[in-house]
């Protein structure tokens, strides 16, 4: 990923989020989530601190996915999102081989996803994640029921 890259992102996460989340994050909660999160200073931060993947299909970015520096053979997966159009077309899948590919000497990958986030459980799943715990966070005041998972390379 570039900075070009940066409005994209933010466009997708916007989609994919309220896609993904109506339903289970109220919609204001997710917005605030998304301004702060995804803003530009906020983007620059995370290209700097973590590993940035883009997929692009007919020239335009249709989904992205980030992981956090790696640290003792550890990473985290914090982000794969695509247009809702692009998913089920092995572009999540793609993203995922790439980072692992990018990451190097990596023997773990932690994730965290919303219990309720069915379809992304089962795309982890698929890709051998296991669940490690379960727990619940405040999330700008909604409480979040929370899965941590992980793949061991």
């Amino acid at each position: 990923m570039n900075r070009k890259d940066i409005k994209s992102v933010q466009n997708i996460a916007e989609l994919a989020w309220h896609a993904t989340y109506d339903g289970i994050i109220p919609r204001d909660i997710q917005d605030d989530f998304l301004k702060s999160a995804y803003s530009e200073s906020m983007m620059k931060k995370r290209m700097k601190k973590s590993m940035f993947f883009v997929s692009e299909a007919e020239g335009e970015v249709v989904g992205f996915a980030q992981f956090t520096s790696p640290e003792k053979g550890k990473t985290g997966l914090t982000a794969i999102y695509l247009y809702p159009e692009y998913q089920g077309k092995g572009i999540g899948t793609a993203l995922l081989e790439e980072g692992i590919r990018g990451l190097g000497r990596v023997n773990e990958i932690y994730l965290n996803v919303e219990r309720d986030n069915h379809p992304a459980r089962r795309f982890y799943e698929a890709k051998g994640f296991e669940v490690v715990t379960e727990f619940t966070e405040d999330f700008g005041g909604h409480v979040l029921n929370t899965v941590q998972m992980v793949l061991k390379i």
